[in-house]
């Protein structure tokens, strides 16, 4: 993902567990004075690549783990190669599938409002 200032201004995502994401209103910086709002974008967006890191890295550590059971080549054996391949889809199709999961409940909970006491 492009963690470019033009989208930072659009919105800024903070980074949660199982590669979810909440946006941000980028408005909550305005009582900030440049350079407290530059150093808070520098370390969200720190925060964005750890977390993308570290989803990257398990997927990686996940699939290999479950796919690769042999060493007698420099390449991958065709089974492996599938294996891999699928092991990826499937985790991107997951990732998607929970990411949308996580906005329709952050939609819905934004129009009915915080709980009343």
């Amino acid at each position: 993902p492009s963690f470019s200032p033009r989208r930072r201004r659009q919105a800024t995502s903070l980074p949660l567990q199982s590669s979810q994401q909440v946006t941000m209103d980028p408005s909550i910086l305005q009582h900030l004075n440049d350079n407290d709002k530059q150093k808070m974008l520098d370390m969200i967006d720190e925060m964005q690549t750890r977390d993308s890191l570290k989803m990257y890295n398990g997927l990686v550590q996940r699939c290999f783990a479950d796919c690769v059971h042999t060493f007698r080549r420099k390449t991958l054996e065709k089974d492996e190669e599938a294996c891999v391949s699928r092991c990826t889809q499937k985790f991107l199709k997951h990732s998607a599938r929970v990411s949308l999961r996580f906005a329709e409940l952050n939609q819905q909970q934004s129009t009915v409002g915080p709980p009343q006491q």
